[in-house]
């Protein structure tokens, strides 16, 4: 949508008031509700806020369509909720996320599967590490899990070799395009605007009003570190959820006036994915996942919904880019084929029989990190006026992994964050 069209579309909609147009050329507009980035956690909150709250969102994307970065660029995994420390955001998100995300697949037939997951370990110090696991996810009211011996483990899946497994039978596989299409439809038909094509490309605050500053996409591209972008559009929202993914931390970065002490450090750490040439027959039933590797869960094996095999991702930390380059999107999702050189060992620790020159190159996608090289867990950051002070707008950072099973979950908690 252009700009053009968007100050049409905001204009005839009563809860957009068209206030004026200001000497620099932007013209500025009060609306209620803004969501930054249509991912599936964004598309989720609009659907939160505009279903259950009766808010008119519009959703500003800066791309051409919904979802077509991390949303559309991971495993596609309905996750239990195992990994994560008991009373954690992720924790609390996922098994919550996981249930409505269940409930809601049955109810508007998003295609998904609950085939259930092995994490499996190959060698005898790993065993400890799958006991870490359970209790973490006992903890985090996990339905079902339990310890395998070897011979178990390794009848459900005769291809498999462990020494030990746990076994996790909420995991589960979806349709992700299908889960954002239905809920966008559902937030569309609950007012919510969703204008593609437009960057927020910063803010600055007068008294207690949020100004966001929107333009063109492809003008913003053309911008160089130099030149000073000038807004198309001023959006005087209420309220606003910072949602932009891996351009989450730039774009607050670029709020002027905001506590920049509060803004986490960001990484970002690439992840490729090898498909198995395709075999009359899949060697895997069921999610196969090694024990978690820093900064991932590990090279693991995921079907999608017609039994495919790929495996991935595994974990390249890339280097540092500015914000105004994260803002652009530019984010290199090549996938080497030489790659495949670290994959084969990595896969025949637990799947001994893959045959040489049987993976093919996938897709990549990039996690958003709040957590370096090394530094272990991090969890999901969501900041409200009580961190950065500003009424009205909620940051949503780090939203990694398991931000797909959690997002309907973390719709519901930045929805009551924002009511209260």
């Amino acid at each position: 949508m252009k700009i053009t069209k968007l100050v049409r579309t905001l204009s005839q909609n009563q809860w957009f008031k068209n206030c004026r147009n200001l000497s620099s050329g932007a013209v500025k507009e009060s609306v209620d509700c803004v969501v930054i980035g249509a991912g599936v956690v964004g598309i989720a909150v609009a659907r939160e806020l505009s279903l259950n709250y009766g808010r008119n969102v519009l959703v500003i994307e800066s791309d051409s369509s919904f979802g077509t970065g991390s949303s559309s660029r991971n495993s596609q995994v309905i996750h239990g909720g195992i990994y994560y420390p008991p009373a954690s955001l992720k924790g609390r998100f996922c098994v919550r996320g996981r249930r409505l995300l269940y409930e809601y697949c049955k109810q508007h037939g998003i295609p998904h599967k609950q085939i259930g997951k092995l994490i499996v370990a190959t060698r005898h110090e790993e065993v400890p590490k799958l006991s870490y696991l359970l209790n973490h996810g006992n903890e985090n009211g996990v339905e079902g899990l339990r310890m395998m011996e070897a011979s178990e483990a390794m009848a459900m899946e005769p291809h498999l070799q462990c020494i030990r497994a746990l076994w996790s039978p909420t995991s589960g596989i979806i349709d992700s395009h299908s889960l954002m299409l239905s809920l966008l439809g559902e937030a569309e038909s609950h007012g919510t605007t969703f204008c593609y094509n437009n960057t927020v490309v910063g803010a600055h605050f007068e008294g207690n009003q949020i100004y966001l500053h929107v333009s063109e996409t492809e003008t913003v591209k053309k911008c160089d570190h130099h030149s000073q972008q000038h807004p198309d559009i001023l959006l005087l929202p209420k309220l606003v959820v910072n949602s932009a993914g891996l351009s989450a931390v730039a774009v607050a970065r670029c709020f002027r006036g905001i506590n920049t002490g509060v803004i986490p450090p960001y990484y970002y750490a690439r992840g490729c994915y090898f498909s198995l040439l395709s075999s009359k027959v899949p060697p895997f039933k069921h999610l196969i996942y090694p024990i978690p590797e820093d900064g991932g869960l590990g090279v693991h094996v995921t079907l999608d919904l017609d039994g495919q095999i790929k495996f991935g991702p595994d974990v390249e930390w890339l280097d540092p880019i500015d914000d105004i380059s994260s803002i652009q999107n530019k984010f290199d999702y090549t996938v080497c084929a030489d790659r495949a050189k670290k994959f084969y060992p990595e896969i025949r620790k637990y799947y001994p029989s893959l045959k040489d020159d049987s993976l093919q190159p996938g897709y990549a996608g990039i996690r958003p990190k709040v957590s370096g090289p090394g530094e272990g867990f991090a969890d999901f950051i969501i900041q409200g006026e009580e961190t950065h002070g500003i009424p009205g707008l909620v940051n949503l950072f780090g939203i990694e992994s398991p931000g797909l099973t959690s997002s309907m979950a973390i719709a519901e908690h930045v929805a009551t964050q924002l009511s209260v």
